[in-house]
């Protein structure tokens, strides 16, 4: 099929002063064979109400009111409802470029399945982007260049939460929405980078990310920090982690002790390292930070690099790597 008809899935709350601008991005879009799945989450402002005026307007667009909580429930419920053959993801305060189905679905079906459709992103707000917000967008866009997204899946999201498409045959494959993990976007690119999945390089900007300061990405708590320590690890120990290998952490910032509090909860051993003479050979959650010389005699170490510094990350990398260590295969950085 050379049109099939593609699902989005589309949770709201609380986001009319741009909904209408979403959707009208939507309306625009060069494909049309599409359907949209809005589930109001539970909304008190006219959020609804906006959307209803829609659907009145376009059989394509439905409407139904979250029978949950919260963003999981929302996409879930939206995934039940979907017919699609294909499934992409949509943020209701966003913007599609009208190209964007229409490019991400041939992508796809050029393809196949065992593929993810993802484009370049932009991120716009009324004032300046913070500096992080640019960064992210740009180490994005450069893994989005080359489709070498999950080659750096353990430091931040890979894939753009509201810029992929899967065959909807994929998505029950690695799960779907049934995981209860947030933030749930970083455990949905997990489970595809578990599957082996493969990201289809694009150099088109296809999507415009909207940043304000109530957005949920900077609200919720479900986006914190340690959130995302906690799937970086999860998924770590699940995927990649080999018992008969000695475990090294590198890095003793906010990041390694909590890295360090959690194995040492699981009760998985591993060597404490570090650069900075400053806290070598101090004892923290009694286990002693060690020179990283110390790795040198291991065989076969595995290695968790939780140092943020860019100059001291470029100085980890060449040491790990003329100790014979690969990255994704040896060594992560999980910053």
């Amino acid at each position: 099929m050379q049109n099939p008809l593609v699902s989005i899935l589309i949770p709201f709350k609380n986001t009319s002063e741009f909904l209408a601008d979403c959707i009208n991005s939507i309306l625009l879009q060069t494909y049309t064979n599409w359907e949209v799945l809005a589930i109001n989450d539970h909304s008190i402002d006219n959020s609804m109400l906006i959307m209803e005026e829609y659907a009145k307007k376009d059989t394509r667009i439905k409407v139904f009111h979250n029978k949950g909580k919260g963003i999981i429930e929302a996409l879930r419920m939206a995934y039940t409802l979907s017919k699609g053959e294909l499934i992409t993801r949509m943020d209701a305060d966003d913007l599609m470029f009208p190209t964007k189905l229409d490019t991400m679905k041939q992508n796809l079906m050029a393809k196949g399945k065992g593929h993810i459709a993802i484009g370049n992103v932009k991120y716009f707000c009324e004032g300046e982007i913070g500096n992080g917000y640019y960064k992210y967008e740009k180490w994005l866009n450069k893994l989005t260049l080359t489709g070498s997204n999950f080659t750096e899946i353990y430091k931040e999201c890979p894939i753009p939460s509201p810029c992929w498409m899967l065959h909807k045959s994929d998505l029950d494959r690695c799960g779907a929405f049934e995981s209860n993990r947030y933030p749930e976007d970083y455990d949905l690119a997990f489970r595809c980078y578990e599957q082996k999945f493969i990201c289809i390089p694009s150099d088109e900007i296809l999507h415009y990310w909207r940043d304000y300061d109530y957005r949920a990405s900077r609200t919720s708590e479900h986006y914190a920090q340690n959130y995302f320590l906690d799937i970086k690890l999860h998924y770590f120990l699940r995927l990649n982690y080999r018992e008969h290998r000695p475990l090294v952490l590198w890095g003793a910032g906010k990041k390694g002790k909590e890295i360090a509090r959690n194995l040492l909860e699981r009760k998985i051993d591993f060597h404490w390292i570090c650069n900075n003479p400053n806290k070598i050979g101090k004892d923290i959650y009694g286990q002693e930070l060690l020179h990283f010389s110390t790795m040198t005699p291991m065989m076969e170490p595995q290695v968790i690099v939780t140092v943020a510094n860019s100059e001291a990350q470029s100085f980890i990398h060449d040491h790990l790597k003329g100790l014979q260590l690969r990255p994704l295969k040896d060594y992560y950085f999980f910053c």
